[in-house]
């Protein structure tokens, strides 16, 4: 079995990644794994933005549609999956292609997972019950002090990972994002790209990008969502594309108000998106307004030929 080394496209939200990975794939001979922790869930494709059938079709792609969407699915879980593509990407010979922006899931799949403590489930408890008593904001903002760092990763509203922060910090004394600067030797071989388009291009592409789902369906995917019994699900912090339309079928806002407050909070994860990849000092960064998608492939594949 020839292990290939990996290639690894990341970037924000609505840069391109996804035609560019196609194209890439069906020249260089990769199959495709997906780093995007809302691709996972099944039911959940236009406000995903998943690959299409017919896109699927030409190139296989794998952790897509692995659980519902009330269930959980973890780090580790990604890791696992994605470490059982690769191999079998690699006995067919072919080329493993990582594309996604999360970036929560790309760096420890590159580096490892952070040894953090085990779950203190009393303490998580009395952490969650002060979330309900003193509200998340307060909990919040005891992150923002002790963990700066790590709380600009994070939506103010994720609770989950607020509590997990400052759950590692009353267990150690030291800041979650502590155990996350692993930058030593890769568990695989790998090359990094990095997309990018100057941000008003970005910020224009992520408005279009808005109202094609719209124009796609999403309301009806939603809605279907809702009868499926994931209101839960879509209220979560990472659902951006979902959780802003509630308050429409709640009732309480006009589908313009959503849709503005869909592009705003896309507009954040995808600066939240740039900065981490920009601390990837080694990557290949494509200006995606500079050169076409042609163009972009064929110079992946020279710096790929010239590094392995």
């Amino acid at each position: 079995m020839q292990k290939k080394p990996l290639i690894v496209i990341g970037g924000p939200t609505g840069v391109g990644k996804t035609e560019l990975s196609l194209k890439l794939a069906q020249e260089i001979g990769g199959e495709i794994i997906s780093a995007d922790s809302m691709a996972v869930y099944r039911h959940m494709d236009i406000g995903t933005a998943k690959p299409s059938p017919e896109e699927t079709k030409k190139v296989k792609h794998y952790v897509i549609d692995v659980v519902n969407p009330d269930e959980t699915f973890s780090i580790k879980q990604f890791i696992d999956i994605a470490d059982e593509a690769v191999k079998e990407i690699w006995a067919k010979g072919k080329i493993p292609i990582v594309v996604g922006g999360t970036y929560m899931y790309i760096h420890p799949f590159l580096y490892g997972l952070a040894e953090t403590p085990p779950a203190d489930w009393e303490l998580r408890k009395k952490l969650y019950q002060r979330a309900e008593e003193e509200g998340k904001e307060q909990l919040w903002k005891e992150l923002i002090e002790i963990d700066p760092e790590y709380a600009k990763k994070i939506h103010p509203n994720d609770l989950r990972r607020i509590v997990r922060a400052l759950e590692v910090y009353q267990l150690t004394g030291k800041p979650y994002s502590s155990f996350h600067g692993n930058w030593k030797k890769p568990r695989y071989p790998y090359l990094g790209v990095f997309l990018y388009r100057p941000w008003e291009s970005q910020y224009q592409r992520i408005k279009n990008r808005v109202w094609d789902m719209i124009r796609d369906g999403l309301l009806g995917e939603i809605n279907k969502l809702l009868s499926m019994g994931f209101k839960e699900a879509i209220t979560s912090p990472q659902a951006i594309d979902y959780k802003e339309f509630l308050p429409y079928f709640e009732g309480k806002k006009t589908l313009i108000e959503c849709i503005y407050d869909t592009i705003k909070h896309t507009k954040e994860q995808a600066k939240r998106q740039l900065r981490w990849f920009k601390r990837y000092q080694d990557w290949l960064k494509i200006n995606l307004d500079e050169l076409n998608n042609d163009q972009a492939v064929e110079l992946i594949k020279k710096e790929y030929e010239r590094r392995f």
